[in-house]
């Protein structure tokens, strides 16, 4: 199994505006491309900033070739729209780990 994980520090001024668009239309589409199959949000309670607050998606697949595919494609098209979206109002580290 691998885990493509997903950190985003997001300004907490647009911090609601954020999670309900992520919800409601950048993981319904992520999830579309079946280069996943199961995908979990959870807000990071360790971060300790006064601006931001950070979330950590984390996107579970069967294949490497499909995280691969994903994010040479369809992936690059939703990373774009959320920089226009959120442009300059958030920051994001990614991880690709297997399962040991």
């Amino acid at each position: 199994m691998l885990l493509y994980n997903v950190t985003v520090g997001i300004d907490k001024e647009i911090e609601s505006e954020w999670l309900a668009w992520m919800k409601e239309y950048y993981l319904p589409k992520a999830m579309q491309t079946n280069a996943f199959l199961d995908f979990k949000i959870y807000k990071v309670l360790t971060h300790e900033d006064e601006s931001s607050v950070s979330y950590s998606i984390q996107y579970f697949s069967d294949a490497i070739e499909k995280v691969v595919h994903y994010l040479n494609n369809d992936g690059k098209i939703l990373v774009e729209e959320h920089r226009a979206r959120f442009r300059d109002r958030h920051v994001v580290f990614n991880t690709l780990l297997q399962e040991a």
